[in-house]
């Protein structure tokens, strides 16, 4: 029950459901324009009496934290961009401004059903300005991906070292 915690006492505050449970993605801008009307399509019988959207991508991991870097050195993460849908489906990448000192190196190309595409974060620990209090400067942006059905949004955060 969501009633009780699981020492079985009543909960002072409300549950929050996960985005996956509440059947939407976290993390998304969806696209005014949802289907290429020259784009592949799976046409069968069992998918053409259903209205949803087969046509999706999945970012593991959703977000990419860095933790403490320091200054003048280079960082890689790797994450997978993932088709789960039915269609072969495209995808760009709107690289991020230069000052961030962020950099995403990916194979450009349409991503057939099921398969993954990895997506390198590069990010070159570099300070602006003057030295920040404390020893440490957060970096915090969010990589546009662009897909035909949405817009996802990769958060990446690092704190750099003075």
């Amino acid at each position: 029950s969501l009633m009780v915690n699981a020492a079985g006492q009543p909960r002072k505050k409300k549950v929050d459901l996960p985005s996956c449970l509440q059947g939407r993605k976290p993390r998304s801008i969806p696209n005014k324009k949802i289907e290429d009307p020259v784009a592949g399509k799976v046409n069968t019988s069992s998918l053409a009496t259903r209205r949803e959207q087969f046509s999706d991508f999945h970012l593991i991991p959703s977000r990419v934290t860095f933790g403490v870097l320091k200054e003048g050195c280079t960082y890689v993460a790797t994450v997978i961009l993932k088709n789960v849908g039915v269609n072969f489906l495209r995808f760009r990448v709107k690289q991020p401004p230069p000052h961030t000192g962020l950099r995403v190196m990916y194979t450009p190309g349409p991503v057939a059903a099921g398969l993954q595409v990895a997506l390198e974060i590069e990010i070159f620990a570099m300070l602006f300005g003057e030295d920040s209090a404390g020893g440490l400067e957060d970096v915090s942006y969010d990589i546009e991906i662009l897909t035909e059905t949405a817009t996802l949004l990769l958060p990446v955060r690092a704190n750099i070292l003075c």
